[in-house]
């Protein structure tokens, strides 16, 4: 049987889309502004695919290497919106002409009353901030007295965070599916779990965050894999992002590293769709503005790559993209940056040094994923399975 490895490193953008400035985010670019306040960022073996053409300068640690291994291009988002959900979805062909609804001021006054009483729990918080902050501004009350810390952020999410000795995990995802429940008719794109640990002035979140999404609105990717009997394994948060829709096998991930080995281990046993998301690079370094700490992480995934190539068979092809950007020089906002994407491809069996030219939609990826597995579908995109065979 034939297999796709598609990883996703989670918001590493490479340069602002032409509508960034609807979204307030013109000039960002996550991996060229690393790499000129950090002065380089060694990116050797993902350059040996290509990547260092994506680049519109040149950045120290990532040339422009004669006779690349794989093929590249560049990836355009469609749809309106720069978040997780939004991407995942166009990249499995599920194009939104209607952004998620956001609320930059806090939910109304109904909504949180009606979480509070179905919840029992009283809330705090309920406006858009920085996760890590308001952490840090609410979580004593929140150890004194019980309740919710609820926000929002430039993304359609609702987030809930909670101390794991205060309010136990299990009624945290509770109050998830809860809110969940609530959010459908508001549109809101994610109700996220945010569990943290430890005494204020030391708090830190865990890794055990989960995501509760909207159902994506049409078939995907996914769906037409599983309907066919192809394995589709998600690794990280890809179940969650696809509320569990086409999935076979959902591996939970503790960071990077972790999805990274578990990913190798699964190339080795498992056949079909490989579906990865490498968390880190969003939450943990491009919203807290972590400049040497998203670098490192790139270092360590370009270091454990040529572990996931040798896997890699005739009958297999490696995909490496992103979802959206989160540039963490950015002065503006700590949000999410509209970015387009880099797409690298890489098989024993295609040609190698393609350039895929920038393509219109995330949603050439699921289409090129289908032509492969010979499976007959309606998913919007273009393939470019013919341009690389």
């Amino acid at each position: 049987m034939k297999q796709v490895v598609l990883i996703v490193l989670d918001s590493v953008g490479i340069g602002s889309m032409p509508d960034a400035f609807e979204y307030n985010d013109e000039g960002a670019n996550t991996v060229i502004n690393i790499g000129k306040k950090r002065g380089y960022i060694s990116l050797e073996n993902l350059a040996s695919l290509g990547f260092g053409y994506l680049l519109p300068e040149y950045i120290n640690g990532i040339p422009r290497i004669e006779n690349p291994r794989g093929s590249f291009g560049v990836l355009s988002e469609k749809s309106k919106g720069k978040d997780t959900t939004t991407g995942h979805w166009e990249m499995c062909g599920v194009i939104m002409n209607e952004p998620f609804a956001i609320f930059p001021n806090g939910f109304d006054k109904d909504v949180i009353d009606e979480f509070s009483k179905r919840t029992g729990r009283g809330v705090l918080g309920n406006k858009a901030a920085s996760g890590t902050e308001i952490i840090a501004e609410l979580g004593e009350e929140h150890i004194k007295t019980g309740k919710w810390i609820v926000y929002t952020s430039a993304d359609s999410v609702f987030q809930i965070a909670a101390h794991e000795e205060v309010i136990p995990l299990e009624e945290l995802y509770r109050g998830c599916e809860i809110a969940r429940d609530i959010c459908n008719r508001l549109r809101v794109g994610r109700v996220i779990a945010r569990p943290f640990v430890g005494s204020p002035g030391a708090f830190r979140r865990t890794y055990n965050r989960k995501d509760f999404s909207m159902s994506p609105p049409q078939k995907t990717l996914l769906d037409f894999l599983s309907e066919a009997g192809i394995n589709v394994v998600g690794i990280g948060k890809i179940y969650d992002i696809f509320a569990g829709r086409g999935i076979t096998k959902s591996i939970h991930t503790d960071g990077n590293a972790d999805g990274i080995a578990r990913t190798i281990e699964e190339i080795s046993i498992e056949r079909g769709l490989i579906f990865v998301n490498l968390v880190d690079y969003d939450m943990v370094y491009g919203h807290r503005r972590d400049v040497d700490g998203y670098a490192l992480a790139l270092e360590y995934f370009d270091q454990n790559l040529p572990q996931i190539l040798e896997r890699i068979d005739d009958e297999s092809i490696l995909i490496i993209t992103a979802d959206h950007g989160c540039d963490p020089t950015y002065i503006k906002h700590t949000d999410h940056t509209r970015e387009r994407v880099p797409l690298i491809v890489y098989s024993p069996s295609i040609k190698r040094g393609i350039y895929l030219g920038i393509r219109e939609t995330f949603a050439d990826v699921g289409k090129t994923i289908l032509d492969w597995f010979g499976v007959k579908n309606d998913l919007q995109g273009s393939s470019f399975l013919p341009e690389i065979l």
